[in-house]
């Protein structure tokens, strides 16, 4: 099979395993990232993910990650929720979980997805292969712009002009050859409705992001008390944040997720996402945090920030009723729960 005749197969073959779409770039092709991710780095920007720095050399350089590989096979994967994220930041008495953590692990399921189209793509054509979800160091959004999937917007994640900006990214090297797509081009124009809307100011500049100020990167990455002048701009978004996504006039175009288990409480003993009980949650622990979070990625935060995420929601909830559920915390055995606990309570005094 000559390599545009096997591509187009590939496409056909990623479709029909569910991927929205698919683009190939070479390893190469994305020289600029190297200098980014360093400035980006020595700004401080990355906060305590020591592992961006540590893994520089490969995040910036896709080729030295494997030498042998040939051609970087991109898939988005679609996970748009059913809901408006916005629509429930007044649910005072309830915790926002970001939209992709709302069912089971997207890790897996990508992966999954990706290795059978892999073990598809080598029994037609041979060659070797590697899979990559967001857990090696990939630059996943600039080589899917360099394989014209999207751009990155000013809100730094990927956008698509027939997917909006709610789908999941996965890579699939290889050292077959095959024709490279023409990379994407920004599509932003003057809009800044993503930069507008962010509560605690966390872009610098337009395609800017400083992590330390992102309620996404305070609520998973962060470990430790969150600054308390963040605390408040938090509101009661307990995992992630959606507010820059779900805020893109290109959602216009997203396309409904094919995933069911992206659903809330798909994978989950109980449900209640995608705004569950601030005093439920608050309750949880250890063993009940594992139970009611298995195979979901909230899960890999651990009982005590999640908690620490709660109590922080319930201080913000302005709802007196919610003060015996932080009251219960103010001895717990992790410091910080314990100090987010007191937080809480002063701010619902």
């Amino acid at each position: 099979m000559d390599p545009d005749t096997l591509k187009t197969a590939l496409h056909a073959q990623a479709l029909a395993e569910g991927f929205a779409a698919m683009g190939v770039t070479r390893p190469d092709s994305i020289p600029q990232a190297s200098a980014r991710l360093q400035a980006f780095v020595q700004k401080g920007r990355h906060g305590q993910m020591a592992w961006m720095a540590e893994r520089m050399h490969w995040r910036g350089d896709p080729a030295a990650l494997w030498p042998g590989a040939r051609s970087v096979i991109m898939l988005a994967e679609t996970y748009t929720p059913a809901h408006d994220p916005l629509a429930l930041l007044g649910e005072r008495a309830r915790g926002l979980v970001s939209a992709y953590a709302q069912g089971r692990d997207y890790h897996d399921l990508v992966k999954k997805r990706l290795k059978r189209l892999g073990r598809w793509l080598i029994g037609q054509a041979g060659g070797e292969i590697k899979v990559f979800v967001d857990t090696a160091p990939v630059m996943e959004k600039p080589l899917a712009q360099a394989a014209g999937l999207g751009w990155q917007g000013k809100h730094t994640n990927l956008l698509s002009r027939d997917l909006g900006n709610w789908f999941f990214l996965g890579a699939l090297f290889t050292t077959l050859e095959l024709p490279p797509d023409k990379a994407e081009e920004e599509h932003c124009g003057s809009c800044t409705a993503c930069l507008d809307i962010c509560p605690t100011r966390a872009f610098p500049a337009p395609f800017q992001l400083d992590a330390r100020r992102c309620i996404s990167y305070l609520t998973i990455e962060h470990k430790g008390p969150v600054p308390p002048e963040l605390r408040a701009l938090m509101g009661n978004r307990i995992y992630g944040c959606d507010d820059c996504l779900a805020i893109c006039p290109w959602n216009k175009f997203a396309r409904t997720a094919h995933e069911v288990r992206y659903a809330p409480g798909a994978g989950q003993q109980a449900n209640g996402l995608p705004a569950p009980d601030l005093a439920e949650l608050a309750a949880l622990d250890d063993a009940g945090f594992r139970a009611r979070f298995a195979g979901s990625p909230i899960k890999r935060i651990g009982r005590d920030r999640f908690v620490r995420n709660v109590l922080y929601a319930i201080g913000n909830s302005g709802m007196p009723a919610l003060r015996p559920a932080a009251q219960a915390l103010v001895n717990d055995p992790d410091p910080v729960v314990a100090e987010a606990a007191t937080w809480a309570l002063s701010r619902l005094q």
